[in-house]
């Protein structure tokens, strides 16, 4: 924009317009100190957010960039693109996951390079790494998305537009209790809502409310940090799982002495868990730790490996009602373990912070048994 031109624009766009050339202007500067590059004193005016057409009364602030690096040589479509390979480190992976080639992919890579002036990733023909610039630069395209994404949910729910998606999170297996309940709820009341399910750990999901990538979360008791909620909905006990051919299943009372004999089947997960902790704890106390013959990492395999007389195992109260499944669920003496699940959002998210949508949440929540 040159410095001669008059303008006229009202306080509120003035206002959009200094706050995003600040956020287009710091951008590039911090990567490129990142990587070692210094930029050099700019005396040109610009115009990152495209209102040089426009005709002001007012003067706007100088920033560092031209509006033709900004506006023809970093779009919003490259940041996503970016973003996508930073996750999925593969550039195939990550051109199925934005539905475009790979090779146009690596060329909207590169284009963005190449605007930056700094390499964000080091290709090899193994793998795919971020560079210390990628990394900063990944960080600041996450948060800029998210604001982006943010504000046009805002302008559609100020505007009393409907909720076009909503993003569910869940720590499978252990959600089968309650989450055909509410996405059936969901659906009923909103049949126009496109509704979409990703499975992870509690730490994964509580990550993507933050960064907006989803809405809701089914995880694991968390406290109320920042901007994330959570409401408790469920308490679920943990119990032995025996086969129904298993002299076991016939006891009316089992103690934890009585597994002396059997195989354990055990978790054994990457990340271990406060559950696992708790068993091998217990496992050591009473001298069964020599027990575990079998291990595996989720809930459904254990159930498998107990159908099928390998052995014994504990595992939360809703498998009892898994179908098909030849297994008797019996309470131990001397093993009193509860775990707890409830839904979790952000309370910056206009979606997940819609008072109908927590309240079918809420309802989903029963009494421990």
């Amino acid at each position: 924009m040159n410095t001669g031109v008059a303008k006229t624009l009202d306080a509120e766009a003035v206002h959009l317009y200094e706050y995003n050339c600040r956020r287009f202007s710091a951008i590039r500067p911090a990567v490129r100190t990142c990587a070692n590059f210094h930029e050099r004193p700019c005396d040109i005016q610009s115009d990152p957010v495209g209102l040089s057409s426009r005709r002001l009364s007012v003067r706007l602030p100088l920033t560092a960039y031209r509006l033709s690096e900004i506006g023809a040589a970093m779009e919003i479509r490259q940041l996503s693109y970016f973003v996508a390979v930073a996750e999925e480190l593969h550039f195939g992976r990550a051109a199925m996951r934005v539905n475009i080639a790979q090779p146009a992919l690596s060329t909207q890579v590169q284009a963005l390079e190449k605007y930056l002036g700094v390499q964000l990733l080091l290709r090899s023909t193994r793998r795919v790494e971020l560079t210390r610039a990628g990394k900063v630069f990944y960080d600041r395209c996450v948060r800029m998305l998210r604001d982006l994404e943010l504000s046009a949910a805002m302008a559609r729910a100020v505007a009393g537009k409907m909720v076009r998606e909503i993003r569910i999170g869940t720590i499978y297996p252990a959600t089968t209790g309650v989450l055909p309940a509410f996405l059936s709820r969901i659906g009923r009341k909103y049949p126009d809502i496109r509704l979409h399910v990703s499975n992870g750990s509690t730490s994964d999901i509580i990550r993507q409310l933050e960064c907006g990538r989803i809405n809701l979360g089914f995880i694991r008791p968390v406290e109320n940090i920042g901007s994330l909620r959570f409401v408790s909905i469920a308490h679920e006990r943990y119990m032995l799982v025996v086969g129904r051919d298993s002299p076991l299943a016939d006891l009316d009372e089992v103690s934890i002495s009585d597994l002396r004999d059997q195989k354990i089947i055990g978790f054994r997960r990457q990340n271990l868990s406060y559950t696992e902790r708790y068993f091998a704890e217990k496992f050591e106390e009473h001298d069964l730790a020599g027990n575990v013959a079998y291990t595996c990492d989720d809930t459904f395999a254990l159930i498998s490996l107990v159908s099928a007389g390998l052995g014994v195992g504990f595992a939360p109260e809703w498998t009892a009602e898994l179908p098909d499944r030849d297994i008797v669920l019996k309470k131990v003496r001397g093993i009193d373990f509860k775990i707890g699940l409830g839904v979790a959002w952000n309370k910056e998210d206009p979606t997940a912070g819609r008072d109908d949508i927590i309240d079918i949440a809420r309802s989903l929540a029963r009494p421990t048994r």
